[in-house]
């Protein structure tokens, strides 16, 4: 198949831990490697942020095409959306000149509107993904939530005319019905993990005598860094590496580096800043347990790849995380923005080495069973394959609902 994936502001060539580089730039890059390498032919549509990037450039077996929509500059993905239908005519224009997809899969709000766009040009189907929900992060930030205006009524808009939203947890489903999405034109395949990169065997950043708690994600708020620090005092002799972020740059940073020093913590709190995709299995290894504490997400793939690297996580029982962890199994799930209970349950797993070993190794097995970027990619081209007509009626069915 021919398969167009657009991502309007997270390129699979940008540094992951950037203001807005995360979890979708590595779905979107993983997901592509993968079906390539199942012999599908890839397309990931991303918007130009910069003059002299190459309109094409190769990458993994697939290729990432540079839409020019707006100014050629990095802009906050919350200041794109009056450029999506200059993006949604230019890419109808390249499938009418030669390339046209078989399917289109959109990942995030406004992706899914610049593929809408082009596909009342260009007649192809459209399958959305939404990567977060204005509703959630409206919940969770009120008035601090820098969305555009319109984008919960898009979304539920979205929602109704795309030919397929693909989900990835239980949670979003439910939060999709509440926002009219039919469960009829849902499918349920989760994100996956790079399991020949993470893995348990290979080398490690070395460690500095402390057990080590490892944190990764973008420096913002809901990502629960500062639950994290305040659970420390809690954790006696252990470090926290939190990974992500420019701590140099971010008035955040700051705003963490002063907490942990007010906590008593500072001498064990490191901010390591991003660090290049190829550098996160080191760092995982080094880790003797991954914290996960946002107060919310709607997957989470550091938990993912922490466990396929045999680290337990201990994380907070919001969107993704309650599907991918197994509680008392894989790790332990906590309430999301308690301290308290985070810090006791760190220390209880950090001081009992057969509780911990144990999960490392659950952790590795479920990863590598049920979450590698080739079932994955073989759930989803079924998807593709059925909403585009190129498998038998009867299979159809079968498709809507990959993952049980």
């Amino acid at each position: 198949m021919r398969i167009a994936m657009i991502s309007e502001h997270a390129s699979p060539l940008a540094a992951l831990g950037g203001a807005d580089a995360g979890g979708q730039n590595a779905h979107v890059a993983e997901l592509s490697a993968a079906l390539a390498a199942q012999g599908h032919e890839v397309r990931v549509y991303t918007r130009r942020d910069h003059a002299d990037l190459p309109t094409v450039v190769p990458l993994g077996g697939y290729h990432v095409v540079h839409v020019p929509a707006g100014p050629p500059v990095t802009l906050p993905k919350d200041e794109l959306l009056p450029y999506m239908g200059a993006f949604g005519e230019w890419m109808a224009a390249d499938w009418r000149d030669g390339w046209r997809p078989d399917v289109a899969h959109a990942h995030f709000w406004m992706s899914g509107l610049a593929t809408v766009t082009a596909s009342r040009a260009c007649p192809v189907p459209v399958l959305l993904t939404y990567h977060a929900l204005g509703s959630v992060k409206r919940r969770h930030q009120g008035a601090a939530d820098p969305s555009p205006r319109r984008r919960i009524p898009y979304e539920r808009q979205l929602g109704a005319v795309v030919d397929r939203v693909v989900v990835q947890c239980q949670d979003e489903i439910r939060e999709l019905l509440a926002l009219g999405v039919p469960r009829t034109s849902m499918a349920l395949v989760p994100s996956g993990v790079n399991t020949e990169r993470f893995r348990p065997d290979g080398p490690a950043v070395p460690g500095t005598g402390r057990p080590r708690i490892l944190s990764v994600g973008r420096l913002v708020e809901r990502k629960g860094f500062e639950d994290l620090i305040r659970a420390m005092p809690a954790v006696p002799g252990a470090e926290c590496v939190i990974v992500g972020g420019q701590p140099d740059d971010e008035p955040y940073a700051r705003r963490l580096h002063d907490l942990a020093e007010r906590c008593g913590v500072g001498d064990r709190v490191h901010l390591a800043g991003a660090v290049p995709a190829a550098d996160m299995p080191r760092w995982y290894r080094s880790a003797d347990v991954l914290a996960a504490a946002p107060w919310y997400e709607p997957f989470g793939l550091t938990p993912l790849e922490a466990m396929a690297c045999g680290v337990p996580v201990v994380g907070t029982a919001v969107g993704g995380l309650v599907d991918t962890v197994v509680d008392g199994v894989t790790g332990d799930l906590v309430p999301p923005r308690d301290p308290r209970t985070l810090g006791r349950t760190l220390r209880r797993l950090l001081t009992d080495d057969v509780r911990r070993y144990s999960y490392a190794a659950a952790a590795a097995d479920r990863a590598g069973h049920s979450y590698s970027w080739r079932r994955v990619a073989t759930q989803l081209a079924a998807v593709y394959a059925a909403v585009a007509g190129l498998t038998r009626a009867a299979e159809t069915d079968d498709a809507r609902e990959v993952v049980a």
